[in-house]
């Protein structure tokens, strides 16, 4: 059974960094993209990064190109988000997410966690 945890959400004025971490245990993750989705109130959910778990290859939704960086330490069996430069339109809960790289290819992630709140006030 795949579980994934979310922590390191919290409240940051505009300008200001975060780490999310996401706890990954239920398989080991080799042919697994990791990722990152956000959703705020009312809104869509969105892509905001993704890390294939053994080759690495990141990539970012545009809106956080620059400023966040996705990164996974195997060992650990977790996936980090880092946050900087915030913004308020960063403000959502944020989603870890696995799936096969097949799936992924496709859009779609077969796992999630129960995310984590980020607020980013002016």
């Amino acid at each position: 059974q795949v579980q994934l945890v979310e922590s390191g959400g919290g409240l940051v004025q505009a300008g200001g960094s975060l780490r999310l971490s996401c706890a990954a245990s239920g398989r080991t993750f080799s042919g697994y993209r990791m990722a990152w989705f956000r959703q705020a109130p009312g809104k869509e959910r969105d892509f905001v990064a993704a890390i294939n778990w053994t080759v690495g290859s990141p990539y970012y939704a545009d809106s956080v190109k620059g400023r966040f960086t996705i990164s996974r330490d195997n060992a650990k069996n977790t996936v980090y988000l880092q946050m900087n430069s915030l913004k308020p339109e960063d403000t959502a809960v944020y989603y870890c997410a696995a799936g096969p790289l097949i799936a992924t290819m496709r859009g779609k992630y077969d796992y999630w966690g129960q995310g984590t709140q980020v607020t980013v006030s002016s």
